[in-house]
């Protein structure tokens, strides 16, 4: 982590230091809150605005492309013109969006103003970590906050379909929006308060041809696979759009190279480990995402459940998720990356598989004990993700490893809605009936499936010898690197399974 220049940090009481902690906590909660919540109000949102299953997916992937976009951008904004300014805009430009997409009229509005909160969003979730990590100078205190920190994501995934069940059942789905509003303005108050500023000593230069390059590779993939179902997949926009994806990727993969500071370092990516840990990330969170977008409609549409009753239906999956999140840190430290990723790839497929199964003829026990099986192998799997990603670099970039590890997972969840939302789309009338619904959710599950496998893959490849190898001689952007491999207290991360 780059050095830094904190105001008057050493004058941080402890309280202080623990308020500073729950403002953080208090922003990431809302964001993360927002985006589960918001799942279970998804056929509210449909019925009142008359949407179709792409408006839907718009509704959650307007936000989560914008965000994966702009992380890594506002994590630089924020190191070179101050961490604290740009989080209350962050907070403010957030509070906005929530309480404009709550009053929106149309499909359109909605989606224009998640995009508002997603830059939102992308100025909260890694500046707070910057600012607890400036905040607590102690490094002990300091692990046991971003565990805090961590800890507060999981929360919010687990209490985000039952606030939002809540939420619609009781006011409606603009109560999604609203609770973020008083939530936002009591944390911009309390930050310009107690929060010092902070940024640092070596920003490193934007690089806006990179960014650009960046959104257009997932925004033009992500529009295709969302609108090929309605257009047509051979439709001229369809194909233009894949294909200007296609050009995007080569063009930044071309540029980035030859750019002094990139956006995305793409020599990284010849550390398999590192590759590996965001493949199964984007892999991982595709399924969870497609899960999520699946789950919500079959429960309200197809079995006719109250939003609330959807939202209890869920929990075991998110509960699971929060219990095998820190059960896979000590499995980590115990025995490797690799046996908690695999582990967690196999739960997930053997849940997927399951309920692809039985979702339409079993009873709610089988389909509450599936949910809990695939929450606790996605849960397995979130936690070694990061380890993973920055074990396979050198420690000097370990904050670019994790950065990137987190924008993969808002990837991974904008394609699985995408693809899982187009899956069921492709039968106009999937919605109407269960009959109907069966095969295009048959589908979704194996698609599932096919994911956690090709995570389970990934895992076992690029944590096994051949990995270890490749990393005994690691190489820079002119060659060898004359620096020893990663030190002995990070291996753990691709010890083999015993």
């Amino acid at each position: 982590m780059p050095s830094t220049v904190r105001a008057k940090s050493g004058e941080l009481t402890s309280r202080r230091r623990l308020v500073i902690l729950a403002i953080c906590c208090t922003a990431v909660v809302m964001a993360n809150l927002d985006t589960t919540a918001l799942n279970v109000a998804l056929p509210a949102i449909s019925r009142e605005l008359h949407t179709s299953v792409a408006g839907a997916q718009w509704t959650i992937d307007a936000y989560t492309v914008v965000l994966a976009c702009l992380l890594t951008f506002s994590g630089s904004l924020a190191d070179r013109i101050g961490r604290k300014p740009v989080f209350q805009l962050g907070l403010a430009v957030f509070a906005v969006g929530s309480l404009a997409c709550s009053l929106a009229p149309s499909l359109g509005v909605l989606v224009g103003f998640r995009m508002v909160q997603a830059v939102g969003g992308s100025m909260m979730n890694p500046v707070a970590m910057a600012i607890i990590a400036t905040a607590f100078t102690d490094p002990g205190q300091r692990v046991r906050a971003i565990g805090v920190w961590s800890g507060a994501i999981g929360i919010s995934m687990a209490a985000g379909p039952v606030v939002g069940g809540f939420l619609v059942d009781a006011v409606g789905w603009e109560a999604v929006f609203w609770i973020n509003v008083p939530i936002a303005l009591v944390a911009l108050a309390l930050t310009a308060l107690l929060v010092p500023d902070s940024k640092s000593r070596t920003p490193r230069a934007f690089d806006p041809v990179g960014q650009l390059l960046v959104a257009g590779v997932l925004g033009l993939l992500v529009f295709a696979i969302i609108e090929g179902p309605h257009r047509g997949w051979d439709s001229p926009v369809t194909v233009g759009c894949f294909a200007g994806a296609a050009l995007s990727l080569a063009a930044l993969l071309w540029y980035e190279p030859r750019h002094a500071q990139p956006l995305i370092d793409v020599r990284a990516f010849r550390s398999p480990l590192f590759s590996g840990a965001l493949a199964i990330s984007v892999l991982a969170y595709a399924a969870m995402g497609g899960f999520l977008f699946l789950n919500t409609f079959y429960l309200q549409e197809i079995r006719g459940d109250r939003p609330l009753h959807a939202g209890l239906e869920l929990l075991p999956m998110a509960a699971a998720l929060c219990v095998f999140g820190p059960l896979s840190g000590r499995m980590v430290a115990a025995r490797g990356a690799r046996t908690a990723l695999t582990t967690g790839a196999l739960l997930a497929t053997v849940a997927a598989v399951i309920l692809g199964v039985t979702f339409d003829s079993s009873g709610t026990l089988t389909l509450l004990i599936g949910y809990a099986l695939f929450g606790a192998g996605i849960g397995l799997i979130n936690t070694p993700i990061t380890a993973t990603a920055v074990a396979g670099l050198p420690q000097a970039q370990a904050g670019v490893a994790a950065s990137l590890a987190t924008t993969s997972r808002q990837v991974g969840q904008s394609l699985g809605v995408a693809v899982i939302g187009s899956i069921i789309a492709s039968q106009h009338d999937a919605l109407r009936s269960a009959a109907a619904f069966h095969a295009p959710a048959t589908h979704s599950w194996m698609t599932i499936a096919g994911m956690t496998i090709a995570a389970f893959v990934v895992a076992r490849v690029c944590t096994g010898r051949w990995a270890r190898e490749v990393l005994a001689v690691p190489v820079g952007p002119r060659g060898p690197r004359p620096e020893v491999p990663p030190p002995v207290s990070r291996p753990m991360a691709f010890a083999p399974a015993r």
